[in-house]
């Protein structure tokens, strides 16, 4: 019976702590995204944070434009990748990704915070302006070059 309570106990802290790393917020993200839609994945991934809660306008407004990143717009959705994560300090991160759509990647880029032992979203964009980015990229790498 107590190895019973115990491993009972052990469950618990997994589902309420299981998702204290950024990098499993993320996953959690992008499965509920693919599974259920991009509502339910915005709500879940603000529920991190409780001062979201004052920001309930904006909220359902990028649900709304990230909803209207259907099959009709963007094409079937293939999945995502990380294209760069930097790390500030030990309490913030940013993590960006290429989410692979048919007719063209979109950028995701999240921040998070850890203000004392739990990550928390704090900012969550997306856009496609991927390709003018890389374009850059490129320019400044042949100007290091020339120098």
């Amino acid at each position: 019976m107590k190895t019973f309570v115990t491993l009972i106990l052990f469950s618990f802290s997994l589902i309420t702590f299981g998702q204290n790393k950024p990098e499993e917020i993320v996953t959690n993200f992008f499965n509920e995204y693919k599974n259920d839609g991009a509502s339910k994945a915005i709500d879940n991934l603000y529920s991190t944070n409780k001062w979201m809660a004052r920001a309930t306008d904006a909220i359902t407004k990028l649900k709304q434009q990230l909803s209207a990143l259907n099959e009709d717009f963007v094409g079937q959705y293939y999945g995502y990748e990380l294209i760069v994560e930097k790390k500030l300090s030990d309490s913030f991160i940013l993590m960006s990704y290429l989410v692979k759509y048919d007719r063209q990647p979109i950028r995701f880029t999240f921040q998070f915070y850890k203000p004392e032992n739990q990550w928390r979203i704090h900012s969550f964009k997306y856009d496609s302006n991927i390709d003018e980015e890389i374009e850059e990229s490129a320019k400044a790498y042949y100007l290091d070059l020339e120098n």
